[in-house]
């Protein structure tokens, strides 16, 4: 197979026009080329009169029509990679009832579900623990507290089966190094359970809440159906350790399970978790994270300035941006998990406390564009022992509780979160009254003054870094800072605020056979990120299991 790049054509070109475009560019009569297929489809729109459409195609030829190409020199031809999975070890047939104990899973988030998934495709039966319900019952729950205010501490947006990702904007890219091109995996899994073909070639591919729920329950289907296990309503509550080595797990209603292999992929916002493994000794680290606000505008403003007259072509969809502003007072701001035609969504999963989050179904129609305005922190902002040596590595937990717990005070309980207008908190005034664009955001808004100095209701620096960054904004999306746009609050749960220190076998760094993985241990940032980590780790448990099996 021989690869295309950058094959550009008109965003209204006919289907029938690709292969005429293929062959132009190959030189070749239309007979040479046996088959081809989309790779990926992106769009190039800095010239908004003359949005073009960008290809990279995968072709049959040939071998020495292939050969004679790629001796042309052309940087646009290359050979197509082999991208194919191969799994790295495969259990003996007498895993299950060898009398060892089984590979376990903490947390079905999406580092989670892969892990498992990769296990259980190898023979490895794994065992999965998840504190939250299954996905259904979770969906109820979470809309419990969207509509009605009803929090459920154990099932809601960040605990359950599909973890946070599940109520997003379920974006399937990333820009992490992927050489073995382990993303693919993750896709062809996912359109196996149900996805729509377009995410293996559209350049920023997406499902939605409602297409996810379906996928997660078949893709925990086969795990089952290759002998795993899925446990809803289990939560680990301690570790059983042994010389410096996992021996077992402690659960909730005081059970144990043996366990000699465990991957410890908890999602961003387990923090009894953490605050076990700090009592078992684990070693950890603080770490930088983010923190701010979720920014709505009219969705028909953010597809005019990035596509001008094509907005609303079916092609283009919704449109998205990302941005980045340096502030005078050297922090850094920048759009976070952008969600097109989206809604802003209610994500704690503690009572007393408001978190916000972004979500779009996959239509991506609501009337709302919605994205994180976010501003970096790191241990030093928020240490809470100045001076005492190392930060404690629950810190960044604390300082996180603070302003969620401050947010629910603002919106005046019920889990309400504040909001301002832009224009007034550009102005540092109290919003009283909406203007066009009207917040999304379930259970509701409260208008208030973010920047109140009696009771701000984030820190001072993170405040003033946004109030510069919205007009700077303005400049790259005109209306940006537009006086009604609505902020609303808090977004503080942007990473995981700790680390938990792994090897280059992927196991904790003082405690063999714990296997930190995904974004609760600070591996990763997303669905997609978030599966690779889980397929690798589980690849790196398996070469332990394989290697402890073998003869010797």
């Amino acid at each position: 197979m021989l690869r295309i790049t950058e094959l550009r054509l008109p965003l209204d070109h006919a289907e029938a026009d690709l292969r005429p475009a293929i062959l132009a560019r190959l030189d070749l009569g239309d007979a040479r080329l046996l088959s081809h297929r989309v790779f990926r489809r992106a769009y190039d729109a800095r010239r908004k009169s003359a949005v073009l459409l960008i290809y990279t195609i995968d072709c049959e030829l040939a071998p020495a029509d292939e050969a004679a190409l790629l001796a042309r020199g052309d940087p646009h031809l290359r050979p197509t990679p082999d991208m194919a999975y191969r799994p790295v070890a495969q259990a003996p047939a007498d895993f299950r009832t060898g009398g060892r104990p089984r590979p376990v899973v903490v947390g079905f988030g999406p580092c989670g579900l892969f892990a498992a998934l990769i296990l259980a495709q190898m023979g490895y039966a794994p065992i999965v623990l998840e504190r939250g319900r299954a996905v259904r019952e979770r969906t109820r729950d979470t809309w419990g507290l969207w509509r009605q205010g009803r929090l459920d501490p154990q099932s809601n947006v960040q605990f359950g089966e599909g973890g946070a990702g599940t109520f997003s904007d379920g974006k399937l890219w990333s820009q992490i190094s992927d050489p073995r091109h382990l993303t693919r995996k993750v896709l062809a899994e996912f359109i196996k359970a149900g996805a729509p073909d377009e995410i293996e070639f559209v350049s920023k591919p997406h499902i939605g809440t409602f297409r996810l729920v379906s996928m997660i329950e078949r893709m925990r289907a086969e795990i089952v159906d290759l002998g795993g296990e899925v446990r809803f309503g289990a939560q680990v509550a301690d570790l059983l350790i042994e010389q410096g080595a996992l021996r077992g797990l402690v659960l909730a209603d005081g059970g144990e399970l043996r366990a000699d292999h465990v991957v410890l992929a908890p999602g961003h916002s387990a923090r009894d978790t953490f605050a076990m493994l700090q009592r078992r000794g684990v070693a950890l680290q603080a770490k930088p994270f983010s923190v701010g606000f979720r920014i709505e505008h009219p969705q028909g403003l953010i597809d005019r300035a990035r596509f001008g007259p094509a907005a609303g072509h079916p092609i283009l969809g919704a449109a998205d941006y990302k941005l980045v502003h340096h502030a005078a007072n050297g922090r850094g701001v920048y759009s976070f998990c952008m969600c097109p035609g989206g809604t802003v969504v209610a994500a704690t999963s503690e009572t007393g406390r408001v978190v916000t989050n972004g979500m779009s179904q996959y239509s991506r129609n609501e009337r709302n564009a919605n994205a994180g305005i976010v501003v970096g922190i790191d241990p030093r902002d928020y240490r809470r022992r100045p001076g005492a040596g190392d930060v404690d590595p629950l810190d960044g937990v604390e300082f996180q509780r603070a302003w969620e717990s401050r947010a629910f005070e603002l919106g005046g309980g019920g889990y309400r979160a504040p909001g301002q207008l832009v224009g007034d908190f550009i102005r540092r005034q109290r919003s009283a009254v909406l203007g066009d664009v009207l917040p999304s955001y379930k259970p509701g808004v409260t208008l208030t003054d973010l920047a109140d100095p009696a009771r701000p209701s984030l820190p001072g620096y993170v405040l003033d870094a946004i109030r510069e960054a919205l007009p700077a904004f303005a400049r790259q999306i005109p209306g940006f800072d537009r006086a009604d746009a609505v902020l609303t609050g808090v977004e503080t749960r942007t990473s995981s605020p700790l680390r938990i220190p792994r090897g280059a076998d992927r196991q904790s760094v003082n405690v063999a056979g714990l296997y930190p993985a995904g974004e609760g241990a600070g591996y990763a940032g997303g669905i997609m990120s978030a599966a690779v980590d889980g397929i690798e780790t589980a690849e790196a448990l398996a070469r332990a299991l394989a290697g402890e099996m073998a003869p010797h």
